[in-house]
């Protein structure tokens, strides 16, 4: 048998330097952001995520989502724009 995914409506940000505390705040996630010592420009950027299934660690560009039960997981961005698309919300 074939399925198709029944349409929920879904929370979601995307993990970048400038959101990175505020999604670390929204879903109880811990922002790594390691200089190397030799180039303290070069910054590694991450986000761990505590999910359902353990705590999952999300890059830069990944988005971050709320699914229908309140859990966070990431989301690899190529997969995301194929998977979901916006919505208006109403007032």
């Amino acid at each position: 048998m074939k399925y198709r995914k029944k349409p929920v409506i879904i929370e979601a940000r995307q993990f970048t330097r400038l959101t990175a505390d505020d999604i670390a705040a929204w879903c109880g996630g811990f922002v790594i952001a390691d200089a190397k010592p030799s180039d303290p420009t070069d910054v590694y950027w991450a986000l761990d995520i505590p999910t359902l299934e353990g705590v999952m660690r999300a890059s830069l560009g990944d988005f971050i989502i709320r699914g229908v039960r309140g859990e966070f997981y990431p989301c690899k961005p190529h997969i995301f724009v194929q998977t979901y698309e916006p919505i208006q919300e109403q007032a």
